[in-house]
């Protein structure tokens, strides 16, 4: 995958809500979003609510408008998670995407844990840390994705909800990929490494 070419790389740019900020606080996934591209082309995206099994906290429900009603007969993760797999493919055909990756990767990877599921050792992409390589403070204060939205015009708002903020991530890793090419950075082998490149970003002149 090393020498597979950007625009030949196909992307999973994914978003999760949950019912709070980690899994090893008891939070769970209660909705999940997805998009696959390659080429800059959306070939399938993916969107379900998924049952908690357990209340929804009130100041979640502020946040993302995900209320009890919503996931009441929405399928629970032991009968979502398989499917969503499979729309993600095979980790030598895939790469996952998210912003702040770690977050919705770790629930994922903890939902896989709990149902005993194999883990594909999928490849993933930061756009938070790409942005934070790629955009000087000059440019944006902070890598935030409504940051970034308005910082490259997306067409698309972060709204808290999973398939939105997943599509609106879509547009910014194209923008930080077209930014890359003045980096030299055109395969996939070399994003990954510039992705793990020790941030440095100078301080914001006033």
């Amino acid at each position: 995958m090393e020498a597979r070419a950007l625009h030949e790389t196909t992307f999973v740019v994914l978003d999760l809500e949950t019912t709070g900020g980690s899994p090893h606080a008891g939070a769970v996934i209660t909705e999940i979003g997805a998009v696959k591209v390659r080429g800059g082309v959306v070939i399938g995206e993916f969107k379900s609510f998924v049952n908690p099994l357990s209340p929804i906290p009130l100041f979640i429900t502020e946040l993302t408008g995900i209320d009890n009603e919503m996931v009441r007969l929405a399928p629970i993760i032991d009968e979502i998670f398989p499917t969503f797999l499979e729309f993600v493919g095979s980790p030598a055909e895939s790469v996952l995407v998210a912003h702040n990756a770690p977050f919705d990767i770790g629930f994922l990877q903890a939902a896989s844990r709990e149902l005993e599921y194999p883990w594909p050792k999928y490849r993933v992409i930061d756009t938070v840390r790409l942005a934070r390589s790629v955009l000087t403070r000059e440019e944006v204060t902070d890598c935030k994705l409504s940051t970034l939205a308005v910082f490259f015009n997306t067409q698309v708002t972060p709204t808290h909800r999973a398939l939105d903020d997943a599509q609106t991530t879509v547009e910014v890793l194209h923008a930080l990929i077209e930014r890359l090419t003045g980096f030299g950075v055109q395969t996939f082998g070399e994003l990954e490494k510039f992705s793990r490149k020790k941030i440095k970003r100078e301080p914001r002149l006033i």
